[in-house]
């Protein structure tokens, strides 16, 4: 045992070491770590170094990952959220689903596929990288644009239609089961399902929130509950037999509703990424590289299609409903490329014997191509669209309505929060009462349940969250937003890199946050320090309220007429 295990801790010792040398060679090519993962499996398969021997340990990692995967996708899924997507995503979505379905499983037949493979293959290309769209987006602080809205609206939709392929595939798995039996399991899946679907329900309306409130006083136990959470109902949708993939679906969408999504989103991402390496690892040492020379003229197909058919789409529908053709291009440009959900869909045709291994590595090479292009056209994009633009006249009305609509609309949504507050303490609480009295729209940050819980109920927004946390800092709408404050004095001792307020200026510079900042410090002594890193204002609380209280005293001191004296406050 003891040699097997040395094994097999050095094997992902290795591999973890050797992945992180090509993602930074992937960094140094702007390109995403998905593909770096994937290079990273070729290069530690049979094929090159032969790294890899203990493919079952691999592979259950690589299970973890996809059950946390569709965890996260399933925290984003709540019910306002899905409400809240816009016409135009939706149109366009759907749009772009049932082009890239059609058209790709047309193209894949003349390929000379069969029936099955070409229909796997189609739906594979439909989906996109949130991860990777995300990501870009933000780097280009054009989340909050309008072409962004767009492409995480169709990002919804793509998420929305992945999970109805997974439940599809796992009813066609039961369907597959040997004769014998087949309708008793059937019936069994059904109805293990409607129970969890039942629970899940029952757990949303009567104890998720209250649960997830006492949990979440302890930031650590909120983590390890949401895996285990993550990983128990995964657990019992395998038992049942629909897949542990929708368990932990399940176990996100349950979850989605609270106040504490966010909080779990940004403390889970960076297990998620790491987890994702070992499937994309399996991924890798699974390619076939002397039979891809035969994949090459497809993939290369394939790729066309993906990169210039599922802009085009998105450009198509988004200037049929009124809005300009910049628009339309920006967020086609994000849906160039295929997703991780693409490659686990094609695992799981492999997996029930719908398609063979040769298929999966035809789009994983798809995705290769995709991904690798994709993040040029993206980072590019306002040049691309300058070279293009003579071009697009036929995708744009004459007059763009819908966009005009959004502008309308803009101004009055931007408005909703002009102050962020982190740290709903006493004298958080002050401010932001003040503020709030002054007409000015304000959003509150703690991480104690408590502390929001009586923030909420004077009438003020408030969202649960670490905000010195960038994964967390990176999903706040600060698009509109004037000042952060951070009302939070940090522990006595040496101001470093670690502490809150530098913490808190690190998220928001890479969050492309360009409002004022207002921080707390211990001693004004640290302000100098604190305004070279990008703080607008700095107060020292104990110091100002020392100084305050002496100045009061001192007039109190002074005899006043009529022997009075002044009163305290």
């Amino acid at each position: 045992m003891g040699p097997h295990v040395d094994s097999v801790f050095n094997e992902i010792a290795a591999l973890v070491l050797l992945a992180a040398g090509v993602g930074f060679a992937g960094l140094l090519l702007r390109q995403p770590l998905i593909v770096a993962f994937i290079a990273v499996g070729v290069l530690a398969g049979p094929d090159a170094f032969g790294l890899v021997t203990s493919t079952e340990v691999i592979d259950l990692l690589g299970e973890i990952s996809i059950a946390v995967l569709l965890f996260l996708v399933g925290l984003r899924l709540d019910l306002g959220l899905v409400r809240s997507i816009g016409r135009v995503a939706v149109a366009t979505g759907l749009g772009q689903i049932g082009f890239t379905s059609l058209f790709g499983f047309l193209i894949c037949l003349a390929l000379g596929m069969d029936a099955v493979t070409a229909l796997y293959v189609a739906v594979a290309l439909t989906f996109s990288s949130t991860i990777i769209i995300v990501k870009l987006l933000s780097d280009k602080h054009e989340i909050g644009a309008l072409h962004g809205r767009i492409a995480l609206g169709i990002l919804i939709v793509q998420d929305i239609f992945v999970i109805l392929c997974m439940v599809s595939l796992s009813a066609l798995g039961v369907g597959l089961a040997e004769d014998e039996g087949r309708l008793a399991d059937i019936l069994i899946v059904a109805g293990g399902g409607a129970a969890m679907i039942v629970f899940v329900i029952l757990f949303i309306r009567y104890v998720a929130t209250p649960l997830l409130g006492q949990i979440a006083r302890s930031a650590e136990l909120l983590v390890i509950f949401a895996v285990g959470w993550a990983a128990g109902l995964g657990a019992a949708g395998d038992w049942i037999g629909f897949g542990k993939e929708l368990g932990g679906l399940l176990a996100g969408v349950s979850l989605a509703s609270t106040p504490y999504r966010e909080a779990i989103v940004s403390r889970l991402a960076s297990l998620r990424d790491f987890l994702l390496l070992f499937f994309f690892i399996a991924l890798g040492v699974g390619l076939n590289l002397e039979g891809l020379g035969a994949d090459l003229p497809s993939a290369a197909v394939l790729s066309v299609f993906v990169l210039v058919g599922n802009p085009l789409i998105v450009l198509a529908v988004v200037g049929a409903m009124g809005y300009r053709k910049r628009t339309g291009f920006l967020a086609g440009l994000t849906v160039a490329q295929i997703s991780e959900f693409s490659l686990i869909l094609m695992a799981m045709g492999v997996n029930l014997g719908h398609v063979g291994e040769s298929a999966l590595a035809l789009v994983t090479l798809v995705g290769l191509v995709t991904i690798a292009l994709s993040v040029y056209m993206i980072t590019w994009s306002n040049l691309l669209y300058d070279w293009l633009e003579p071009f697009l006249g036929p995708f744009e009305r004459r007059r763009p309505h819908g966009e005009a609509a959004e502008a309308a609309m803009a101004p009055e949504a931007a408005a909703r929060h002009d102050f962020v507050i982190i740290g709903l303490g006493g004298y958080g609480t002050r401010i932001g009462l003040g503020l709030e009295a002054a007409g000015f729209g304000v959003l509150g940050i703690d991480f104690d349940p408590e502390a929001l819980r009586h923030w909420r109920q004077r009438g003020l927004d408030a969202v649960f969250g670490d905000a010195t946390d960038p994964e967390f800092i990176a999903q706040l709408p600060l698009e509109a937003v004037k000042v952060v404050v951070l009302a939070v004095s940090r522990e006595p001792g040496v101001l470093t890199e670690a502490s809150a307020p530098m913490s808190l200026l690190h998220g928001l510079q890479a969050a492309g946050y360009r409002g004022a900042v207002a921080l707390c410090a211990q001693r004004r002594e640290e302000a100098p320090a604190l305004l070279a890193r990008g703080a607008t204002m700095v107060f020292a609380p104990s110091e100002d309220a020392a100084e305050y209280a002496v100045e009061r005293l001192t007039v109190w001191s002074v005899p006043q007429a009529g022997g009075g004296g002044a009163a305290l406050g």
